[in-house]
């Protein structure tokens, strides 16, 4: 009975790997004898992976928390690899399942390999070409010491090729964050924000911010705030604040920043999806929601100069405005006058990623 571990530590990777779960779950129940265990590494141990968080997804609890914490990237990468090969050491697994391209996706992935367990990379070939990004480090390492690669779309296989991967080890399933967003569709539900601040449909803009490029300078940050809520033309500007962006602009800033943009605590995923799908428009530096914006068919700015999703730039409903604030009242004005581009979903982000790669699993079990 193969065992394959599960590995997530940010939240992200929880909300791409539930669909993975539920696939696997359903495999069981038709009499598969693939097994899991849920890894959380602890690189994310805030109170938005509290109970309430699986409970929304549908996640059942880890069954093992590394609760590798902080630090700087070496800190926290080594920390986590260290917990992990106490794990396999202990209690082996046949298969170690990495989703995206955060430091436990590098860390579990290099620990795995070096026991002589393989590796399959959920999220593989995807690509930004900026190398100041330490997401970018870990998406090619961890791709270069995979032995399997499940992509989003046919622009990240082309990556793999180039790179020398075979064709033979690379397969296009689709996009687990999008199975989840669309199962969870009917459970969207309003935050407080909602009915204390008169929210309407496409009435409001939501704005999110955590690149250090854009939040670690403080006169940066309140300057791209600013151009934000003065471009949005009077309409609020819901802006869930991430911790460290919290951190640089300090409690007491709320002379400084314009009326009409309302800081409110992270919110839930539930309620965060139900904002961004009845939204005008997002601004965000985030890879993950641009995915989510394209299939909810919500505009959606990226202030980064670079994406390695650029499906939903070609396809989707997002475009780069770059990391130049001045860039973004323009691209707003077009937004408000109805000029901005309605997009389409690429192909097979249709809900059912989780079950292609499961299927896939169920193939390859003589070589698990």
């Amino acid at each position: 009975m193969p065992l394959i571990d599960l590995i997530a530590g940010a939240r992200p990777n929880f909300v791409k790997i539930a669909s993975i779960i539920e696939a696997i779950k359903e495999a069981q129940a038709r009499g598969s004898d693939l097994r899991y265990r849920l890894v959380h590494t602890g690189q994310h141990y805030d109170r938005s992976l509290s109970g309430s968080f699986f409970k929304d997804l549908g996640i059942p609890s880890p069954g093992v928390n590394l609760e590798a914490g902080s630090g700087t990237q070496a800190e926290q990468t080594g920390a986590i690899m260290v917990r992990y090969e106490k794990l396999l050491t202990a209690s082996s697994s046949d298969l170690t399942l990495v989703v995206g391209d955060v430091n436990s996706t590098i860390a579990c992935a290099i620990v795995a390999r070096k026991l002589g367990i393989p590796v399959a990379h959920v999220e593989a070939g995807i690509r930004s070409g900026d190398w100041t990004m330490p997401e970018e480090i870990n998406r090619v390492v961890t791709d270069s010491i995979s032995n399997w690669f499940f992509t989003t779309s046919e622009w990240a296989g082309e990556n793999l090729r180039r790179s020398g991967v075979d064709v033979s080890r690379i397969f296009f399933v689709g996009n687990t964050m999008v199975d989840t967003l669309l199962r969870h569709l009917p459970r969207l539900r309003p935050p407080s924000c909602w009915t204390e601040h008169n929210l309407a449909r496409g009435h409001y803009f939501v704005l999110t911010l955590h690149r250090p490029s854009n939040v670690d300078e403080r006169s940066h940050l309140l300057e791209t705030v600013r151009e934000v809520a003065t471009g949005a033309q009077g309409g609020l500007v819901i802006f869930p604040i991430h911790p460290r962006t919290r951190k640089v602009l300090g409690e007491s800033v709320q002379g400084e920043l314009p009326e009409n943009l309302i800081l409110v605590e992270p919110l839930r995923y539930l309620e965060f999806n139900f904002l961004v799908k009845n939204a005008k428009a997002v601004i965000t530096d985030s890879g993950g929601i641009t995915e989510e914006t394209t299939v909810l068919g919500v505009p959606c700015l990226t202030l980064r100069d670079s994406t390695e999703r650029p499906e939903t730039v070609s396809i989707g409903t997002n475009e780069l405005v770059g990391s130049d604030p001045g860039r973004i009242k323009p691209a707003l004005a077009r937004v408000i006058k109805g000029l901005w581009k309605k997009g389409s979903i690429p192909a097979l982000w249709d809900g059912n990623a989780g079950h292609r790669i499961v299927g896939v699993l169920e193939n390859l079990r003589t070589l698990i």
